[in-house]
């Protein structure tokens, strides 16, 4: 029973997606017989475009959602409930296991039977390409829970796999990295795939690599690999255009960007609205209020309210108490149907080699790729002003990690709020300030009143979940409950606050 459950897994992902699509949409549009074709029969590139919605649909959508608030890029809308919970920083063990399931369960299933057939088969590309979302996948998980099955992972025979530690996972998908990576030929051909359509393996070789940066600085922390660090960045090997899925959405039922159909479509409960901290950092006042500098990307990220004007919300409240502050007075995430999900943008993989130097090598170097990052940034935009947004947050010698870590806090505001709370972890920047959200808004009456903000800093919600507490992030998601409900082996949960390893 157990072996043809886990068959079932692959086969319900992998039997939506036929032979020789090249879009995000026409893998919507299946609907197949779930009886054909026979499991002989099934191809990498039958598989390969299930296991990417797997990753897109977890990434774009619960991930990028959590992130957001965790990170305070969101707050809750007025009146509604739906994510208060994570507004206060307070995640369940029930509220993550869907999410959890489609990543272990699904994604990362399809992706071992790709890799095995591939490997079967010396397809070194399609191996590369599954191997690369393997580990992108593991590091996600290990980010959100520390601890996740690797060594045992994946096996049907074994239903209670043992939990390892952050770092073996990490050291566990670098060498499966680096093995693929070693046999890979850039023109080697690629099973059907949405990142890199009609690509041969050369796109997936530089994504390999820029995975394997982000999994080394996040445990350079912990470890020691500068040598392995110094070999990656003098390659400079990159992908020098954000990854991301594209041009395969439309503005159809089950067809729209994951986000859009959680928040944005029809019918869908409102929810998000810009945090004060991102707003009041991106948009600058003098001390009499008024508005001196406007970073131009917060339009890309934010709609304007009702009345024309960017204004954040406060985490930890949803404004019961007042008329006022009603859902016109907020600014919603500028989201549409057809908006891309970033995998790995080009100013990610800037600021991780800006830290680099920062810490290992000349502060000039270290300076020259902050500017590229911001650069990059307002790129992915599609804005200018980066001279402007320099001059005025220039690069600080003297605490370099401080810039960095606003500067990336701000970039991945409106792209990969889940990594911008991955990165807020792991530097500690943007810290939290003196004020607290109490000192902003009492929760009872008209008052609001955020003069006592200083930008590029955190605050504690109004209401905060009380194993959290004053002045710290929630660190990490108790384990899922669709895994500990069955795995004896799942660890003793060590507390929200509790850091990931690459945070100690």
């Amino acid at each position: 029973m157990e072996n043809y459950t886990m068959k079932n897994i692959f086969f319900l992902s992998a039997l939506a997606v036929s032979i020789g699509m090249t879009s995000c949409e026409s893998y919507l549009d299946i609907n197949q017989d779930p009886n054909s074709p026979s499991e002989e029969n099934v191809t990498t590139s039958m598989i390969m475009p299930a296991a990417e919605m797997s990753i897109a649909g977890s990434y774009g959508d619960f991930l990028y959602i959590t992130g957001g608030y965790f990170a305070q890029y969101y707050a809750q809308q007025f009146g509604t409930s739906n994510y208060l919970d994570y507004s206060r920083f307070n995640m369940s063990a029930s509220r993550n296991s869907g999410t959890y399931t489609q990543l272990y369960q699904k994604a990362l299933n399809n992706l071992k039977n790709i890799n095995d057939r591939a490997s079967a088969e010396a397809d070194w590309g399609t191996s590369l390409a599954a191997t690369t979302l393997r580990a992108f996948t593991f590091q996600a998980l290990v980010d959100c829970y520390g601890e996740v099955p690797y060594t045992e992972a994946l096996d049907p025979n074994n239903l209670t796999p043992a939990y390892d530690d952050g770092l073996t996972v990490y050291e566990g998908v670098l060498a499966e990295l680096d093995d693929v990576l070693s046999k890979v030929d850039p023109s080697d051909d690629v099973c059907t795939n949405f990142l890199f359509p009609n690509q041969t393996a050369d796109s997936w070789i530089k994504l390999a690599k820029a995975v394997k940066l982000k999994i080394l600085m996040r445990m350079s922390g912990v470890k020691d690999v500068q040598s392995e660090l110094a070999a990656l960045i003098s390659e400079g090997d990159f992908p020098i255009s954000d990854v991301k899925w594209a041009d395969c959405w439309a503005d159809e039922s089950e067809k729209r960007n994951p986000l859009y159909s959680e928040e944005f479509a029809p019918g869908q409960q409102q929810n998000l609205v810009a945090n004060l901290a991102i707003v009041n950092t991106m948009q600058v006042r003098d001390d009499l209020g008024n508005i001196v500098y406007t970073d131009p990307r917060l339009s890309v990220y934010f709609n304007p309210n009702t009345y024309g004007n960017y204004e954040g919300s406060i985490s930890g409240t949803q404004y019961t108490g007042t008329a006022t502050y009603n859902a016109n007075y907020w600014c919603r995430p500028a989201v549409t149907y057809n908006r891309p999900v970033y995998l790995l943008t080009v100013a990610e993989t800037e600021f991780f080699i800006a830290e680099y130097y920062a810490r290992y090598g000349s502060a000039g170097d270290a300076e020259t790729h902050y500017a590229k990052a911001v650069e990059a940034s307002f790129n992915t935009a599609g804005v200018s002003g980066a001279a402007d947004y320099l001059a005025r947050n220039p690069y600080d010698s003297s605490n370099p990690i401080k810039s960095i870590g606003i500067a990336k806090w701000v970039a991945l505001a409106g792209v990969n709020p889940f990594e911008g709370w991955c990165e807020l972890r792991r530097l500690d920047y943007p810290a939290f300030g003196t004020a607290k959200g109490s000192d902003f808004y009492n929760n009872s009456d008209e008052s609001f009143d955020t003069s006592s903000y200083v930008p590029g800093t955190l605050y504690t919600p109004v209401q905060v979940f009380g194993q959290v507490g004053e002045n710290h992030l929630l660190e990490r998601f108790p384990y899922a409950e669709s895994s500990s409900s069955r795995n004896e082996n799942v660890p003793e949960f060590p507390g929200y606050t509790a850091p990931i390893f690459w945070a100690e």
